[in-house]
Protein backbone atom coordinates (compact mmCIF):
# COMPACT_ATOMS: atom_id res chain seq x y z
CA UNK A 1 0.00 0.00 0.00
CA UNK A 2 2.37 2.87 -1.02
CA UNK A 3 1.37 6.07 -0.35
CA UNK A 4 -0.22 7.27 -3.83
CA UNK A 5 -0.21 4.16 -5.36
CA UNK A 6 -2.67 3.80 -7.90
CA UNK A 7 -2.74 -0.07 -7.30
CA UNK A 8 -4.21 0.10 -3.82
CA UNK A 9 -8.07 -0.80 -3.57
CA UNK A 10 -10.47 1.96 -2.61
CA UNK A 11 -11.48 1.67 0.91
CA UNK A 12 -14.45 3.64 2.13
CA UNK A 13 -14.96 5.16 5.61
CA UNK A 14 -16.47 7.68 7.89
CA UNK A 15 -14.37 9.98 10.21
CA UNK A 16 -16.68 10.69 13.29
CA UNK A 17 -16.08 14.05 14.34
CA UNK A 18 -18.04 16.34 17.14
CA UNK A 19 -17.85 18.13 20.33
CA UNK A 20 -17.00 16.18 23.56
CA UNK A 21 -20.27 14.36 24.88
CA UNK A 22 -22.05 14.27 21.58
CA UNK A 23 -22.71 10.85 20.85
CA UNK A 24 -19.58 9.92 18.77
CA UNK A 25 -18.03 6.48 20.38
CA UNK A 26 -21.89 5.19 20.72
CA UNK A 27 -22.62 6.46 16.96
CA UNK A 28 -19.63 4.09 15.95
CA UNK A 29 -21.02 1.49 17.95
CA UNK A 30 -24.64 1.77 16.63
CA UNK A 31 -23.21 2.21 13.09
CA UNK A 32 -20.82 -0.70 13.19
CA UNK A 33 -24.04 -2.70 14.51
CA UNK A 34 -26.13 -1.77 12.12
CA UNK A 35 -23.90 -2.08 9.28
CA UNK A 36 -22.56 -5.96 10.25
CA UNK A 37 -26.48 -6.50 9.86
CA UNK A 38 -26.59 -5.09 6.20
CA UNK A 39 -23.57 -7.50 5.54
CA UNK A 40 -20.53 -5.11 5.43
CA UNK A 41 -17.10 -5.56 7.17
CA UNK A 42 -17.12 -3.09 9.42
CA UNK A 43 -13.98 -1.88 11.41
CA UNK A 44 -13.81 0.76 14.08
CA UNK A 45 -10.29 3.13 14.84
CA UNK A 46 -10.28 4.76 17.89
CA UNK A 47 -8.02 7.89 17.01
CA UNK A 48 -9.02 9.79 20.33
CA UNK A 49 -6.10 9.04 22.59
CA UNK A 50 -8.28 10.30 26.02
CA UNK A 51 -10.93 7.68 25.19
CA UNK A 52 -8.25 4.48 26.80
CA UNK A 53 -11.62 1.84 27.24
CA UNK A 54 -13.62 2.00 24.51
CA UNK A 55 -17.18 -0.01 24.71
CA UNK A 56 -16.96 -1.75 21.64
CA UNK A 57 -14.36 -3.75 19.91
CA UNK A 58 -11.91 -1.40 18.34
CA UNK A 59 -9.95 -3.06 14.89
CA UNK A 60 -6.85 0.05 15.75
CA UNK A 61 -6.54 1.50 18.82
CA UNK A 62 -4.25 4.68 18.97
CA UNK A 63 -3.31 4.15 22.50
CA UNK A 64 -0.68 1.63 21.23
CA UNK A 65 0.76 4.69 19.63
CA UNK A 66 0.27 7.26 22.09
CA UNK A 67 -1.92 7.89 24.87
CA UNK A 68 -2.72 11.47 26.21
CA UNK A 69 -2.28 10.26 30.31
CA UNK A 70 1.21 9.50 28.95
CA UNK A 71 1.69 12.67 27.57
CA UNK A 72 0.69 14.91 29.99
CA UNK A 73 2.57 13.21 32.81
CA UNK A 74 5.70 13.23 30.82
CA UNK A 75 5.79 16.50 29.13
CA UNK A 76 3.29 18.56 31.95
CA UNK A 77 1.02 19.10 29.30
CA UNK A 78 -2.90 20.03 30.62
CA UNK A 79 -5.35 18.00 28.69
CA UNK A 80 -6.02 20.24 25.43
CA UNK A 81 -2.27 20.74 24.99
CA UNK A 82 -1.88 17.64 25.36
CA UNK A 83 -4.42 16.43 22.95
CA UNK A 84 -3.02 18.58 20.36
CA UNK A 85 0.22 17.17 20.89
CA UNK A 86 -1.30 13.50 20.72
CA UNK A 87 -2.40 14.52 17.04
CA UNK A 88 0.68 15.84 16.06
CA UNK A 89 2.74 12.72 17.28
CA UNK A 90 0.11 10.73 14.96
CA UNK A 91 0.48 12.89 12.20
CA UNK A 92 4.66 12.58 12.39
CA UNK A 93 3.79 8.85 13.00
CA UNK A 94 2.11 7.99 9.63
CA UNK A 95 3.97 5.23 8.71
CA UNK A 96 2.68 3.63 12.36
CA UNK A 97 -1.08 4.38 10.98
CA UNK A 98 -0.72 3.18 7.45
CA UNK A 99 0.85 -0.08 7.95
CA UNK A 100 -2.35 -0.88 10.52
CA UNK A 101 -4.41 -0.29 8.53
CA UNK A 102 -3.35 -2.14 5.78
CA UNK A 103 -4.86 -5.02 7.88
CA UNK A 104 -8.24 -3.67 7.24
CA UNK A 105 -8.28 -3.28 3.54
CA UNK A 106 -11.70 -4.77 2.34
CA UNK A 107 -13.67 -3.38 5.71
CA UNK A 108 -15.34 0.03 6.11
CA UNK A 109 -13.43 1.92 8.11
CA UNK A 110 -15.05 3.96 11.23
CA UNK A 111 -12.52 6.77 12.80
CA UNK A 112 -13.45 7.44 15.92
CA UNK A 113 -12.11 10.89 16.63
CA UNK A 114 -11.44 13.33 19.42
CA UNK A 115 -13.88 15.50 20.55
CA UNK A 116 -11.42 18.91 20.38
CA UNK A 117 -13.38 21.47 18.84
CA UNK A 118 -10.10 23.39 17.40
CA UNK A 119 -8.33 20.05 15.64
CA UNK A 120 -11.42 20.57 13.24
CA UNK A 121 -11.65 24.41 12.99
CA UNK A 122 -8.15 25.80 12.67
CA UNK A 123 -5.27 22.73 13.94
CA UNK A 124 -3.88 21.36 11.17
CA UNK A 125 -2.36 18.21 12.19
CA UNK A 126 -5.29 16.02 12.10
CA UNK A 127 -6.95 17.00 8.87
CA UNK A 128 -3.23 16.28 7.56
CA UNK A 129 -4.00 12.80 8.55
CA UNK A 130 -6.99 12.73 6.97
CA UNK A 131 -5.42 14.40 3.83
CA UNK A 132 -3.04 11.09 4.03
CA UNK A 133 -5.65 8.60 4.40
CA UNK A 134 -7.24 9.92 0.74
CA UNK A 135 -3.69 9.25 -0.44
CA UNK A 136 -4.16 5.96 0.68
CA UNK A 137 -7.28 5.70 -1.41
CA UNK A 138 -9.47 6.20 1.54
CA UNK A 139 -12.69 7.53 0.36
CA UNK A 140 -13.89 9.24 3.55
CA UNK A 141 -17.08 11.36 4.91
CA UNK A 142 -16.74 13.35 7.47
CA UNK A 143 -20.44 12.94 9.91
CA UNK A 144 -20.24 15.71 12.24
CA UNK A 145 -22.46 15.12 15.63
CA UNK A 146 -23.98 17.90 17.19
CA UNK A 147 -26.29 17.48 20.28
CA UNK A 148 -29.96 18.53 19.71
CA UNK A 149 -30.80 20.24 22.62
CA UNK A 150 -28.82 22.80 21.26
CA UNK A 151 -31.70 23.95 19.10
CA UNK A 152 -33.88 25.00 22.05
CA UNK A 153 -31.37 27.79 22.75
CA UNK A 154 -31.25 30.35 19.56
CA UNK A 155 -27.97 31.69 20.39
CA UNK A 156 -26.20 28.17 20.87
CA UNK A 157 -27.44 26.80 17.58
CA UNK A 158 -26.13 29.75 15.55
CA UNK A 159 -22.91 29.19 17.52
CA UNK A 160 -22.94 25.33 16.11
CA UNK A 161 -23.81 26.50 13.02
CA UNK A 162 -21.03 28.62 12.45
CA UNK A 163 -18.67 25.69 14.67
CA UNK A 164 -20.20 23.40 11.89
CA UNK A 165 -19.15 25.78 8.88
CA UNK A 166 -15.68 26.32 10.10
CA UNK A 167 -15.38 22.66 10.21
CA UNK A 168 -16.53 21.77 6.80
CA UNK A 169 -14.63 24.28 5.33
CA UNK A 170 -11.10 23.43 7.27
CA UNK A 171 -11.40 19.20 7.47
CA UNK A 172 -12.05 19.56 3.53
CA UNK A 173 -14.18 16.44 3.33
CA UNK A 174 -17.62 15.63 2.17
CA UNK A 175 -19.71 16.54 5.09
CA UNK A 176 -23.06 15.58 6.98
CA UNK A 177 -24.24 17.15 10.06
CA UNK A 178 -26.26 14.69 12.17
CA UNK A 179 -28.47 15.81 15.43
CA UNK A 180 -28.09 13.53 18.15
CA UNK A 181 -29.97 12.45 21.16
CA UNK A 182 -33.10 13.33 19.59
CA UNK A 183 -34.85 11.56 22.21
CA UNK A 184 -33.85 14.13 25.06
CA UNK A 185 -34.39 17.15 23.02
CA UNK A 186 -37.11 18.77 24.79
CA UNK A 187 -35.72 17.56 28.72
CA UNK A 188 -34.05 21.55 27.51
CA UNK A 189 -37.11 23.20 26.65
CA UNK A 190 -39.09 23.41 23.65
CA UNK A 191 -38.51 24.38 20.22
CA UNK A 192 -39.34 27.77 18.59
CA UNK A 193 -39.96 26.07 15.05
CA UNK A 194 -40.91 22.61 13.58
CA UNK A 195 -37.36 20.44 13.41
CA UNK A 196 -37.37 21.01 9.53
CA UNK A 197 -36.49 24.14 10.34
CA UNK A 198 -33.56 23.55 12.54
CA UNK A 199 -32.62 20.18 10.04
CA UNK A 200 -32.46 22.83 6.63
CA UNK A 201 -30.86 25.59 8.10
CA UNK A 202 -33.49 28.16 6.85
CA UNK A 203 -33.93 31.86 7.53
CA UNK A 204 -31.70 32.65 10.70
CA UNK A 205 -33.18 36.11 11.19
CA UNK A 206 -36.50 34.26 12.49
CA UNK A 207 -34.55 33.21 15.45
CA UNK A 208 -33.57 37.32 16.15
CA UNK A 209 -36.74 37.44 18.25
CA UNK A 210 -36.45 34.16 20.43
CA UNK A 211 -32.88 35.50 21.22
CA UNK A 212 -33.40 37.56 23.72
CA UNK A 213 -36.46 35.21 25.48
CA UNK A 214 -34.96 31.85 25.68
CA UNK A 215 -33.50 31.36 29.28
CA UNK A 216 -30.11 29.58 29.79
CA UNK A 217 -30.42 25.80 30.60
CA UNK A 218 -32.45 26.05 34.05
CA UNK A 219 -32.36 22.59 33.99
CA UNK A 220 -29.09 21.41 32.73
CA UNK A 221 -28.60 17.68 33.62
CA UNK A 222 -25.63 15.15 33.33
CA UNK A 223 -25.27 14.59 29.74
CA UNK A 224 -26.61 10.99 28.23
CA UNK A 225 -24.40 9.60 26.22
CA UNK A 226 -27.43 7.69 24.56
CA UNK A 227 -27.76 8.23 20.95
CA UNK A 228 -31.17 7.67 19.04
CA UNK A 229 -30.85 3.89 17.89
CA UNK A 230 -33.75 4.20 15.38
CA UNK A 231 -32.94 2.28 12.69
CA UNK A 232 -34.86 4.26 10.64
CA UNK A 233 -32.07 7.59 11.59
CA UNK A 234 -29.49 5.18 11.47
CA UNK A 235 -30.43 4.05 7.84
CA UNK A 236 -31.17 7.51 6.17
CA UNK A 237 -27.60 8.38 8.04
CA UNK A 238 -26.30 5.55 5.86
CA UNK A 239 -27.59 6.69 2.82
CA UNK A 240 -26.43 9.98 3.20
CA UNK A 241 -22.81 8.97 3.92
CA UNK A 242 -23.14 6.42 0.95
CA UNK A 243 -23.76 9.58 -1.23
CA UNK A 244 -21.16 11.69 0.16
CA UNK A 245 -17.96 9.35 0.11
CA UNK A 246 -18.63 7.83 -2.93
CA UNK A 247 -19.54 4.03 -1.33
CA UNK A 248 -23.13 4.31 -2.98
CA UNK A 249 -21.43 4.14 -6.71
CA UNK A 250 -19.11 1.58 -5.93
CA UNK A 251 -19.20 -2.20 -6.58
CA UNK A 252 -19.14 -3.74 -3.17
CA UNK A 253 -22.97 -4.36 -2.76
CA UNK A 254 -24.97 -5.39 -5.58
CA UNK A 255 -26.82 -2.31 -7.31
CA UNK A 256 -29.54 -1.42 -9.72
CA UNK A 257 -29.42 1.34 -12.11
CA UNK A 258 -32.64 2.73 -11.00
CA UNK A 259 -31.11 2.56 -6.98
CA UNK A 260 -28.05 4.62 -8.46
CA UNK A 261 -29.37 7.42 -10.50
CA UNK A 262 -31.67 7.59 -7.27
CA UNK A 263 -29.14 8.30 -5.15
CA UNK A 264 -27.32 10.16 -7.59
CA UNK A 265 -30.10 12.89 -7.63
CA UNK A 266 -31.12 12.61 -4.16
CA UNK A 267 -34.43 11.58 -5.18
CA UNK A 268 -34.82 8.69 -2.15
CA UNK A 269 -34.79 12.08 0.21
CA UNK A 270 -38.30 12.07 1.80
CA UNK A 271 -39.59 14.63 3.65
CA UNK A 272 -41.54 13.22 6.02
CA UNK A 273 -38.26 11.44 7.55
CA UNK A 274 -38.01 15.16 9.22
CA UNK A 275 -41.63 14.83 10.55
CA UNK A 276 -41.46 11.19 11.57
CA UNK A 277 -38.89 12.15 13.86
CA UNK A 278 -40.81 15.02 14.73
CA UNK A 279 -43.72 13.17 16.00
CA UNK A 280 -41.85 10.55 17.86
CA UNK A 281 -39.55 13.39 20.16
CA UNK A 282 -40.95 16.34 19.67
CA UNK A 283 -44.48 17.25 21.16
CA UNK A 284 -46.54 19.47 18.91
CA UNK A 285 -47.35 23.13 20.27
CA UNK A 286 -51.04 22.07 19.28
CA UNK A 287 -51.24 19.16 21.80
CA UNK A 288 -49.44 21.19 24.64
CA UNK A 289 -51.94 23.98 24.33
CA UNK A 290 -54.52 20.77 24.46
CA UNK A 291 -53.25 19.52 27.23
CA UNK A 292 -53.12 22.83 29.10
CA UNK A 293 -56.26 22.96 28.69
CA UNK A 294 -57.33 19.86 29.94
CA UNK A 295 -55.16 20.81 33.16
CA UNK A 296 -57.41 23.77 33.70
Amino acid sequence: MAEGSRASPLAFGQVVIGPPGSGKTTYCQAMQEFLARLGRSVAVVNLDPANEAPPCPCALDIGELVTLPDVMASLGLGPNGGLLYCMEYLQANADWLRDRLQALRGHYVLFDCPGQVELYTHHEALKNVFAQLAKWNFRLAAVHLVDSHYCTDPGKFISVLCTSLSTMLHVELPHVNVLSKMDLIEQYGKLAFNLDYYTEVMDLSYLVDHLASDPFFRNFRRLNEKLVEDKESMRQVMQAVDKANGYSFGDQEHRSLEALMSAAVGADFHFSSTLAVQEKYVQSQEKAVEEEVMDL
